[in-house]
Parts: structure tokens; C-alpha cells; sequence
């Protein structure tokens, strides 16, 4: 495992020191510190944990032999006797806390983030945001070939200096204690935080979350940020959305690109919205999953039919894609951060229609994988992008395509902004 060491270090006046790969020194004032952080779960959360999975009260078995009545009985019973029995989170710990983490204050609120500079010269900064039901977990197989890619198949010129934040009231970041942090007001934050760490320009990465906080930093086109990169669009034509709306078969005049994308929005709108609705409307009442670490894990699994179907599979014993570790790791980490009910919260909060087009005006990057909840036709993103100056259609991977799909994601994010550097 790649260890990377602090460029920060503490003055004696409550300032920070920047460490620039320049080689100078910056001061940051107090009022913009940028604190060192070291994940130290203490031993007895662990304990209690262990013992709240060990203690489920289980239901009985579904009466279908499929996934339609949600998570199926001998996939989460064999994820909670794994958890119990085989997974150790100081694993988990000793990795996060391979990489530089810290915590700076924005907005009244503590935000955390990992912060790796590439040694090549010239590495292009580049701000990843996870989603729901996703964290930083998702990123961390990313992080060494982007930032280190003579090592990773590639050439300097394709380095990136790579942030990777943790959404508010999600991880380590800071629960809000008041509304309004909405993506548009994470969208400010982050760019606050770019330019905080000294970044003159820089592109941006998201999916789900991630993507309706990046292209929200689009619209608000700070002067910094040049490009972004989406793996979950927002480009469904009005046309489309209507016709979803009322339950209307998919048009004939549709290609056949369009025709599959149709299907998955469909399913999706049909057996797929009930979590977002739920946390859209009523994140309080979701005490359950806060004092459940098994009720939180059959939650976070049913996100979407493809991402279940795959997590199932590994829990059957095959390898594909992720690990039992992988799943682990970050339900883990939502439980341990005691972030159910608080990263719920971020859909109340949010106004925007997840797959609308924005109009965003910057360039734009899309890399589109199968099993996302739908994955954009080229004309939709075309019509959706004025600026869309990268466009791949994938044969392999779904919603979580950095955590799923690390090496093709690193690829996708060289291409994407190569003609930005």
C-alpha cells in the first residue's frame, strides 16, 4: 500500500503552511486552516457493533425466488455473518489513513477531504465527488494511478492532483445543524476549497451526487474551473421525460440507443425511486437504519436493480468487479459515522430534477457505462452539452464505475481532459 505524507504542517500562530510542489511556503490564515486528519475509531464502537449484527431480529425469507420484494434474506444474512465474522475495519482505517486527510471549515461547516499532489509537474488538480450510497470509499482505488501514472500504465502528462471531498453530513464531514446545504451551496464549498488549496485552474468529477454537485459548479462557472466529467448525465430531452412521466411506451422513433436508455429510466422511475423518495420526503423518520447496522447495510444495497444483482453475486461467491471487503468498507463507514439519517438529509434538501438537461455552457466530458441507472445516448448528451468535447459509450460497468471499474475510469478521466491540459 502507497503511503502518502502530510504537505501540511502547523505554525505556532494557528496558521497553517502550504507546501507548494514549487517548493515555497504559503501561509493560510486561521479563518481558512486546513487541519491534519487521522481516523482512530475507538475499539468499543467496534465492539458494539459486532454485537447489534449479531442481535438482528430477521424476518422471514421472501416468498419470490428473485430480488423484486428488495434484498434477499440469504444475501443480507450472509453479509451480516461475514461483517460479524471475517471483515476487520482497522483494515479499512490503516488504508484511509495511507493517504494525506483533512478537515477545513467552510461555510460554518467541517469539511472533510483526501488531498494527494502528483509528483509529475503540471498534473492537472482535480476535485471526484462521491454520491448516495457511496462515500470516499469509492474513489481510493482511483487515486494512485491518477495521481502516480508512469507506475499505471500511463505517461506524466496524464497526472492528475486529485481531491477527493466528503459530502456534508456524509463520512467525516460536518452534519448541518440548519438547511440550505443543497448541491448548489456544495457546489460554492468546493470551489472555496480548490482555490483555498492554491489551485488556479482545475476540472471536476462526479456521479450521482457527485455529478448534480459538478455540474452545479458548472453553472456557477467559477473562472477556475475549466471542464468537467460526469459518469451519471443529466440529459434526458423534455420529450422523454414526459412520455416517462405518463407511463407511455417508449416511442418508435427512437434508436435503438435510446430505446435501452428509455427501458432503464422506466424501471428505474417503477421499482427503483423508493429509497430517494422516502429520504426526499421523511430523512427524520429513517431511525431504523441509524440504530440498525443490518437494516442500514439492506438499505444501501437496494439502490438499483444492476448494483444489487451485482452485490448479490459477490455474496454468492463470485469475484466480480467489487469485494465483500469493498461493500463492507463503505457500509461500514456509514455506520461508524453514524451518517444514516444526516446523509439522507441531502435529498430533502435538493430541488433539481436528477437527469434534466442544465444548460450547462463549459466543456463537458461523459463517459456512459450500461448498467448506470441509464446510460446517455451520444445525441442526448450532444443536445444536453453544447460543449461536450468527450463522449464514451462502456461495455462493462454500473453506478459505482470508479469503485467497480477503477482502470477504465482512469482511462475515461485521461481521455476526457487531455484537450483541456
Amino acid at each position: 500500500m502507497k503511503t502518502y505524507k502530510n504537505t501540511f504542517s502547523k505554525m505556532a500562530t494557528g496558521a497553517l503552511v502550504l507546501l507548494s510542489t514549487a517548493g515555497f511556503a504559503q501561509t493560510v490564515p486561521a479563518s481558512d486552516a486546513i487541519r491534519p486528519f487521522h481516523v482512530n475509531i475507538p475499539e468499543k464502537k467496534l465492539t458494539d457493533l459486532k454485537r447489534r449484527i449479531l442481535a438482528t431480529e430477521w424476518p422471514e425469507r421472501e416468498t419470490v425466488k428473485d430480488e423484486t420484494q428488495g434484498v434477499q434474506l440469504a444475501t443480507i444474512q450472509e453479509l451480516a455473518r461475514y461483517w460479524s465474522k471475517n471483515y476487520d475495519w482497522r483494515k479499512t482505517e490503516a488504508k484511509l489513513n495511507s493517504y494525506p486527510q483533512f478537515i477545513t471549515n467552510i461555510d460554518g461547516l467541517d469539511i472533510h477531504f483526501i488531498h494527494v499532489r502528483s509528483k509529475h509537474k503540471n498534473a492537472l488538480p482535480v476535485i471526484i465527488t462521491h454520491g448516495w450510497p457511496g462515500s470516499i470509499i469509492e474513489q481510493l482505488k482511483i487515486i494512485a494511478p491518477l495521481t502516480d501514472p508512469t507506475t499505471f500504465g500511463g505517461k506524466a502528462e496524464d497526472a492528475f492532483d486529485v481531491v477527493i471531498p466528503s459530502l456534508p453530513g456524509y463520512g467525516f464531514s460536518g452534519k448541518p445543524i440548519t438547511t440550505g446545504w443543497d448541491p448548489q451551496h456544495i457546489a460554492r464549498a468546493w470551489t472555496i476549497l480548490m482555490k483555498r488549496l492554491g489551485y488556479k485552474q482545475f476540472v471536476a468529477q462526479g456521479g450521482d451526487w457527485g455529478n448534480a454537485v459538478t455540474e452545479q459548479m458548472a453553472l456557477q462557472a467559477p473562472a477556475e474551473l475549466i471542464g468537467i466529467h460526469t459518469n451519471m448525465p443529466a440529459s434526458v430531452p423534455a420529450d422523454v421525460a414526459k412520455a416517462l412521466q405518463f407511463n407511455d411506451p417508449a416511442s418508435s422513433n427512437l434508436s435503438a440507443d435510446e430505446k435501452y436508455a428509455y427501458n432503464q429510466l422506466d424501471f428505474f422511475y417503477k421499482h427503483g425511486l423508493g429509497y430517494a423518495s422516502e429520504m426526499a420526503n421523511r430523512p427524520q423518520t429513517l431511525y431504523g437504519i441509524q440504530d440498525s447496522p443490518v437494516g442500514l447495510a439492506a438499505w444501501m444495497l437496494d439502490h438499483d436493480a444492476a448494483s444489487l444483482a451485482l452485490i448479490t453475486r459477490i455474496f454468492n461467491g463470485q469475484s466480480e468487479g467489487l469485494t465483500k471487503n469493498d461493500i463492507l468498507e463503505n457500509i461500514t463507514l456509514y455506520w461508524l459515522t453514524g451518517t444514516a439519517v444526516s446523509s439522507a438529509r441531502l435529498y430533502w434538501e435538493s430541488k433539481l430534477a436528477f437527469f434534466a438537461p442544465k444548460g450547462i455552457a463549459i466543456p463537458v466530458a461523459i463517459s456512459a457505462f450500461p448498467d448506470e441507472l441509464y446510460q446517455a445516448p451520444k445525441n442526448w448528451a450532444e443536445k444536453a452539452y453544447p460543449k461536450l468535447i468527450y463522449y464514451n459509450k462502456l461495455e462493462k460497468g454500473g453506478h459505482f464505475a470508479a469503485w467497480e471499474q477503477p482502470k477504465v475510469f482512469v482511462e475515461e478521466l485521461r481521455a476526457s481532459f487531455k484537450t483541456l491540459r
